[in-house]
């Protein structure tokens, strides 16, 4: 893989077109335009803090097994072990909820009609279908995977541009105070309210966050994909900060357009989850709609495709270290196509289920809260190490800015963990609550004795040839 390649995969796990989209209602039916306006480029700051710092852990420790590799080794095996399971979880939710959000989304732009009684059982079918294909697809090799998601890196920024463009060209008035203005959303749509009805608008606005925090998410996978990439040293980090910088920027453009060209706030409010659809279709002559949502759609694909990629690539690392159950078999790779193929269908599989029995916007919750924890441990585990036992940084480094922003990086964590439990997801309380209580048993019952880590590492430098063979 090539340096844009690395930056492409994030780029289209990331993908704009994907959670900006899907989760647009979580922004507008919080506080309306000031969740995009105002909402959108503070969470994007967090983001930024997190990345940054995660670069500069990458540039030192290269490595596929990423954050796990990076936690083990600035913080020991149970550091490490907790990071990969949590890192694991929120990839496989990642699958999950950008498979399910797709399905909505190609629903409410193209109005398929399907009875009511069988919704769920057609949603399922579609949605393991695509799950098959992303394994497909990975089963037969990186070089097909990496032209797939180079081609996503462009369709993203392609689409998102002409999107961005066409609705400004089209916005008869714009109503510039939009993306400043608080109104009281909650408790609406009212037949199927994305948050329940409350007064606060500051608690409003900090709910609507979520939108930016689930669309800023699978960065990880410029890491994970490091033993395939060529020069990972240099090229790593770049791809982690630039998918991160570039996504918020695009997309933080794009979601203003669609606010400013959406014909009534009011009115797209209560479109819900249709509101990004609706405001396409309105706006723009149909010939060019109907070519947008379908480049929407195409991409949202390509970002599923690159969330199997990134979760396969953790659980073929862990499982080479003996980190999970079966690790013989997802810890190989085939000798034919040179990927992990155990690995790829395991993670496809279980993503799969996940869909099939939690709601889209809880599965977007959880894996926001499971990913950025995991992103967090190991930078915190370098902000304690960090001039101590870690002194040799690799060729991308922040030098005296990495302990603030790793500090800036733990707390934003911490609060996007309250409002990522917070009602209507208050499911994920026991989600997250459950994942957190069956590590910490099986970590003090078993794990303990038995799990060795990754490959010794020197933390001054860059790890052993063993650890990145």
């Amino acid at each position: 893989m090539s340096g844009f390649s690395n930056f492409a995969i994030s780029l289209s796990i990331i993908c704009i077109l994907a959670g900006g989209i899907t989760s647009f209602h979580v922004g507008l039916c919080s506080v309306g335009g000031a969740s995009m306006g105002l909402g959108w480029p503070l969470a994007c700051l967090f983001s930024m803090a997190v990345a940054a710092t995660m670069a500069q852990v990458a540039s030192a420790f290269p490595t596929a097994g990423g954050l796990y590799h990076w936690a083990s080794i600035l913080g020991g095996r149970a550091c490490g072990w907790v990071t990969a399971w949590f890192n694991l979880t929120g990839l496989i939710a990642v699958l999950g909820a950008v498979n399910a959000g797709t399905y909505d989304f190609a629903s409410a732009a193209f109005g398929f009609s399907v009875p009511e009684q069988h919704a769920a059982l057609v949603k399922t079918v579609v949605v393991v279908f695509m799950t098959l294909t992303h394994a497909l697809l990975n089963h037969y090799g990186i070089r097909l995977t990496t032209r797939l998601t180079d081609l996503s890196g462009y369709l993203i920024l392609g689409v998102a541009t002409v999107l961005t463009v066409a609705l400004l060209m089209n916005t008869q008035h714009f109503e510039w105070a939009r993306l400043w203005t608080f109104a009281n959303y909650s408790g609406l749509p009212e037949a199927a309210a994305v948050f329940p009805k409350q007064q606060s608008l500051i608690w409003l606005f900090c709910l609507g966050l979520l939108l930016p925090a689930y669309t800023i998410t699978g960065f990880d996978a410029s890491a994970h994909t490091s033993e395939e990439t060529i020069g990972a040293a240099h090229n790593v980090p770049r791809g982690i900060v630039r998918s991160v910088l570039a996504s918020a920027l695009f997309g933080w453009v794009m979601i203003c357009a669609i606010l400013l060209a959406m014909p009534n706030v009011a009115e797209g409010v209560g479109k819900g989850s249709e509101a990004v659809a609706w405001t396409i279709k309105s706006a723009l002559p149909s010939w060019l709609a109907w070519g947008l949502l379908g480049g929407i759609v195409l991409a949202q694909y390509f970002c599923g495709l690159a969330a199997l990629t990134s979760a396969s690539r953790m659980t073929y690392a862990f499982a080479r270290d003996g980190g999970l159950p079966w690790s013989e078999y997802l810890g190989k790779t085939s000798p034919i196509s040179k990927t992990p193929t155990y690995a790829i269908w395991a993670t496809g599989t279980l993503g799969a289920i996940f869909t099939i029995l939690v709601p889209y916007t809880t599965i977007a919750a959880v894996c926001t809260v499971l990913l950025y924890i995991s992103y967090v441990i190991p930078v915190g585990a370098g902000f304690l190490t960090f001039g101590k036992s870690w002194t040799r940084m690799g060729p991308w480094q922040l030098g005296s800015w990495y302990r603030p922003l790793a500090l800036v990086a733990a707390l934003g964590c911490v609060f996007l963990i309250v409002i990522g439990m917070q009602p209507p997801n208050e499911q994920a309380v026991w989600i997250v609550g459950t994942v957190v209580f069956l590590l910490l048993v099986i970590w003090f019952g078993l794990e303990r004795k038995r799990f060795k880590g990754p490959p010794q590492v020197d933390l001054g430098g860059l790890p052993e040839k063993s650890a990145v063979s």
